[in-house]
């Protein structure tokens, strides 16, 4: 799947010939030996080009043939005989040279590049490294810094960018094969011994070794126990310090580690995942496929708070026309130099024109009346929502597709206040909306396909993970979240400190635990929550609510006017407006206090039963949410914890961890934290989870096949 032709009488032209990405499967590397054979030997060629069909070079590996046996030439051979060539290569890169696609430009003596292409070796988010050579090559082509920085964050580079790093030689506006040609014909009869990557030595700095110590430990802090960019570190290390030759060999080794680790499964799952969540259906049937979205062009975002300035940016960046409206004139100063801030700062951050101009603010509510498709972001009340959706439903036109950003609320209560409830639907943001990647779309049983389709369509073109799930409270991600809250709570209650369940979540892999993550986002959020479920009894220590286990210790606190970073104190000490979370002796004394008035004997807390009982609670409820169809599949869940809830990629997601850790530990344990704490229903284990045991712990990949499968209450 590469084809040789003769161009400008002397320049054999190669182009892969793979769609969409031409990634480098057994047939194109078939294809791209036999014409690079082809053209090294006829007399005629006196230069090559290689190329990628319909506007891309090359996407790199093909991923589907992860774990399958190897078939076809191997990929450094390959990449070796293009280098080793005694004719010069020059490589057109047009889209995108990613992952192997990279390697294959760095093996060729000359690299063109369109002014729009993108650049860049993501194995690392794959949880492998560039094993064809490129840890090897790029650091003896751009220096030691700059490739451990692109292999290790596995980022992708602008075209100038790769021109500024020295990653390629020239950049055009025009036509880049022609460009690629035109350099290829002009180099013809020099010398290619500079022009082989391999052979030139690397760059490095005198202190080398002090400048990969300083590496590998902020390497370390980021990956969080992701092993692939600490292996990334080490291969760039062997380029640095071992001849060409050595250095391949443990890059090669290196590689071997990674390959069959159950980190590499796990992202490369997540990757698969992502386009299994863009493929969503309805528990009615209806597909993606056969849900054509409307148009949208034009939308409006109703309340300017942190998370309407954020939707309004991401809409304006993504090139929408947008209507701003906040009725309340003082936030609506606020909100319009917020947003405007963010905009301006974005396109200076990326060297673009600023997308200000896409932005309309109005205080009339009736500004909304000629757009296709309405956000309101206004505060979490289902009251003050209701009465928004009657005037919307008003004022909008009769097709005007109205979302809710909620968070826990019901959506198809909302809709119910509308004249045409089939166009209602959620759409959950994530904070700050303009930098998460997470779109969780809502529909209950009167939503049109459509509608689903517009929202998840809308999503994508923000460059958003859009996930389409069932109407219950708190969707998927907050469902889940609760349980995984309540057990920290009540790990405090029986001998924890914040400090030991955080820093337990933490080396598991989450950016920050619960308790810090809590005082971030502010204590009182939650508060409101609890008390909207009439959970909260002013003054109370009580501790069983709704004939249920409930920790009050959260009320407590906010009870303190202890509402997390904003007042300085939460679960943690934010002196002088640090941003640092301390241990608070304070909040050791109350918790020994709140013992001893509750009778409470306080016991070591190792770190196991923190994951044990904050992931499994999470975890089971996935499972509940699997059994009810609220999500479609467990690929679903994954990605919205990966995008939405910093879960580590590296960990695949809750439901693929559980298929890892063995589906019949999960059970076991549940069942053994459930005889414990009788009270507590969360730990009572799903049924779909026990119907997953006992039909043998399939693998993730089929437990669709269970779901669906009908099966007796008796």
């Amino acid at each position: 799947m590469a084809a040789l032709t003769r161009v400008s009488g002397s320049v054999g032209l190669i182009t892969l010939q793979n769609p969409p990405v031409n990634a480098l499967s057994a047939a194109v590397r078939y294809g791209i030996v036999d014409t690079v054979q082809k053209a090294v030997s006829d007399p005629q060629v006196k230069s090559v080009v290689i190329c990628g069909q319909n506007g891309v070079f090359c996407g790199g590996a093909d991923i589907k043939e992860f774990g399958l046996a190897m078939v076809g030439p191997p990929l450094v051979p390959m990449i070796h005989a293009i280098e080793a060539a005694d004719k010069p290569v020059v490589a057109a890169i047009e889209g995108s040279a990613l992952g192997g696609g990279l390697e294959l430009a760095l093996a060729c003596h000359y690299r063109v590049t369109h002014s729009k292409a993108r650049l860049g070796l993501p194995e690392v988010t794959l949880g492998l490294l560039p094993a064809a050579g490129g840890s090897q090559r790029l650091p003896r082509l751009i220096g030691v810094p700059a490739a451990l920085d692109l292999i290790t964050t596995g980022r992708h580079v602008t075209a100038a960018e790769a021109l500024k790093l020295g990653v390629v030689d020239q950049v055009t506006d025009q036509n880049t094969v022609e460009a690629a040609v035109k350099l290829a014909l002009s180099v013809v009869g020099q010398s290619l011994e500079s022009r082989r990557i391999s052979t030139l030595p690397c760059p490095c700095p005198a202190d080398v070794d002090a400048l990969f110590e300083g590496v590998m430990q902020r390497v370390r802090q980021r990956a969080r126990g992701a092993i692939a960019p600490v292996t990334c570190v080490q291969a760039v290390h062997a380029a640095a310090t071992l001849p060409y030759a050595q250095g391949m060999q443990r890059e090669k080794e290196l590689m071997d580690t990674l390959f069959t680790s159950g980190q590499a499964r796990a992202q490369q799952y997540c990757f698969f995942s992502q386009r299994v969540v863009s493929r969503w259906s309805t528990p009615s049937g209806a597909r993606w496929d056969t849900s054509k979205p409307k148009p949208v062009t034009k939308v409006a975002v109703i309340g300017l708070g942190t998370m309407g300035r954020g939707i309004t940016v991401a809409l304006a960046q993504a090139g929408l026309s947008v209507v701003a409206v906040e009725t309340q004139p003082q936030q609506m100063i606020a909100g319009q130099r917020a947003v405007t801030d963010m905009l301006e700062r974005a396109a200076q951050r990326q060297g673009v024109s600023s997308a200000v101009d896409r932005v309309r603010f109005s205080v009339e509510l009736e500004a909304v009346a000629d757009v296709q498709l309405v956000i309101e972001a206004v505060f979490e009340d289902m009251a003050l929502k209701q009465q928004l959706f009657k005037q919307l439903s008003s004022i909008c036109k009769a097709d005007t597709l109205l979302c809710s950003n909620t968070s826990a609320l019901d959506v198809d209560h909302l809709a119910s206040q509308t004249h045409s409830p089939q166009l209602v639907v959620g759409m959950h943001f994530f904070a700050p909306a303009h930098v998460m990647k997470l779109l969780e779309v809502v529909y209950g049983p009167r939503s049109d396909p459509q509608a689903v389709a517009s929202a998840m369509a809308l999503g994508k073109r923000m460059g958003k993970v859009s996930v389409a799930v069932g109407n219950c409270r708190g969707f998927v991600g907050n469902r889940m979240l609760m349980p995984y809250v309540e057990e920290a709570l009540f790990l405090l209650e029986e001998g924890a400190s914040p400090e030991t369940v955080d820093r337990a979540l933490e080396e598991f892999g989450f950016p920050m635990g619960v308790f810090r993550m809590s005082d971030l986002s502010g204590l009182d959020v939650g508060w409101k929550v609890r008390k909207a479920a009439g959970l909260v009894e002013p003054g109370q220590m009580s501790r069983v609510r709704q004939a249920r286990r409930y920790s009050p210790l959260g009320d407590l606190l906010c009870e303190q006017g202890r509402f997390g970073q904003k007042t300085g104190q939460g679960w943690y000490l934010y002196p002088a407006g640090s941003r640092e979370a301390r241990p608070d002796p304070w909040l050791q004394s109350f918790l020994e206090e709140y013992r001893a008035r509750q009778g409470l004997v306080s016991r070591r807390i190792h770190s196991q039963e923190v994951l044990d009982r904050c992931l499994y609670a999470l975890i089971n409820e996935g499972f509940h949410i699997l059994q009810e169809g609220i999500a479609a599949g467990p690929e679903d869940i994954d990605m919205i914890y990966v995008f939405g809830y910093g879960w580590p990629r590296h960990r695949g997601g809750p439901m693929f961890y559980a298929s890892q850790v063995g589906l019949a530990r999960v059970l076991q344990r549940l069942e053994h934290y459930q005889q414990l704490h009788p009270d507590v229903p969360h730990l009572q284990p799903s049924g779909l989870l026990r119907r997953l045991v006992s039909s043998g712990s399939p693998p993730i990949q089929r437990w669709r096949e269970v779901i669906r499968t009908p099966h007796s209450a008796l």
